[in-house]
């Protein structure tokens, strides 16, 4: 563990904010609240501790992950924040939530623009630990509990669902502009082992919702609801735990479909969506078309806005919008889809 005050361990401009020990952030608040911020790479964890400043750099393996836990705990902090990085934080995180720890796993895009906003374009492990851990004091970012493990592994189910997805359209493509007969014998003959692959994907996705009792219940409740088929309802199961426990706002910000508007002075710009659970909401718009021509309810809603003068897109997102409310409420409630209840669901 590197020594407080060692000017190796977070080598930041005195000048910057994050170059002082005495955060601008702590204003207002309890000197002994504690922020932990946790870079994770590949082979280590550096951790950094403030208001403090203390550091601790172990290996990203079980001794490693068991000296952390044992640091952390004695230093009893508020939130711990992981960048999400492709998979490397899922067993760090799942670690220090099992221990009572309170994690919050943050979207790396956050994380840069925080950096780059207090002048902080230099990129260590330790550095980065160090943003982390000041992103933390000044957003305090949400502590949900995280996804026990058969949740996980329904998520890297319908991950690699996708994935193959993804393939057979590239190799369907490549087929379509193959020059010769023998391109094209290839194309086909990947094409039909990675339908293979997404049947088994499909098979291994159904048996692990029937064999929860819990996942079960939930299908058939999202499942109750227009545009709703077996393979989103589990991609919400496995990827959208929170469906259910959030109010309206809350679970559209998680996906990235809360509206927010560029404005200054009289001038107002165009509302944007953005950020969340990006496979998630690509899913809910192929749902909202289904439902937008299927579902009166729906239909009726998309069509107004048209009506209104809304670009098909924007309807489209609103649309998407108001299906995942639904699902909300569906879940939270324990009450199918009824169209008479939802003739006029709160966006």
């Amino acid at each position: 563990m590197a020594e407080h005050g060692d000017p190796s361990v977070v080598p930041l401009n005195p000048d910057s904010r994050l170059g002082r020990l005495a955060s601008p952030f702590l204003q207002g608040r309890d000197a002994m609240e504690r922020y932990v911020g946790i870079d994770v790479s590949k082979a280590a964890l550096d951790a950094h501790v403030l208001p403090e400043g203390e550091a601790l750099r172990v290996s990203r393996n079980a001794a490693g992950i068991d000296e952390l836990v044992r640091w952390l705990r004695a230093r009893q902090p508020q939130v711990i924040a992981l960048e999400a990085t492709g998979g490397f934080e899922r067993v760090v995180a799942a670690e220090l939530d099992a221990a009572g720890l309170p994690v919050a796993v943050v979207n790396p895009a956050r994380i840069r623009h925080f950096a780059f906003a207090v002048g902080q374009h230099a990129k260590t492990d330790t550095i980065d630990a160090a943003v982390i851990a000041h992103f933390a004091e000044a957003t305090r970012p949400a502590v949900r509990p995280l996804p026990d493990k058969q949740t996980r592994e329904l998520a890297d189910l319908v991950t690699r669902r996708r994935q193959i997805v993804e393939m057979l359209g590239a190799e369907r493509a490549r087929e379509q502009r193959a020059a010769n007969r023998r391109l094209a014998r290839s194309c086909q003959r990947l094409i039909k082992a990675l339908e293979r692959e997404l049947a088994d994907a499909d098979d291994d996705i159904g048996r692990a919702v029937q064999a929860s009792a819990e996942w079960r219940t939930k299908q058939e409740l999202l499942q109750s609801v227009p545009g709703i088929g077996p393979t989103i309802s589990a991609q919400l199961i496995g990827e959208l735990p929170e469906l259910g426990t959030l109010d309206r706002r809350g679970i559209a910000a998680l996906c990235g479909l809360a509206p927010w508007t560029r404005q200054s002075g009289r001038w107002r710009g165009k509302s944007f969506i953005g950020g969340g659970r990006s496979s998630v909401r690509s899913s809910l718009f192929m749902a909202a078309m289904v439902a937008a021509r299927r579902n009166r309810v729906f239909a009726g809603f998309y069509q107004r806005l048209l009506a209104s003068g809304k670009p098909k897109i924007v309807a489209l997102i609103a649309v998407a919008r108001k299906l995942l409310v639904v699902l909300n409420a569906v879940l939270r409630t324990g009450e199918p889809w009824n169209e008479a209840k939802h003739v006029q669901p709160s966006i």
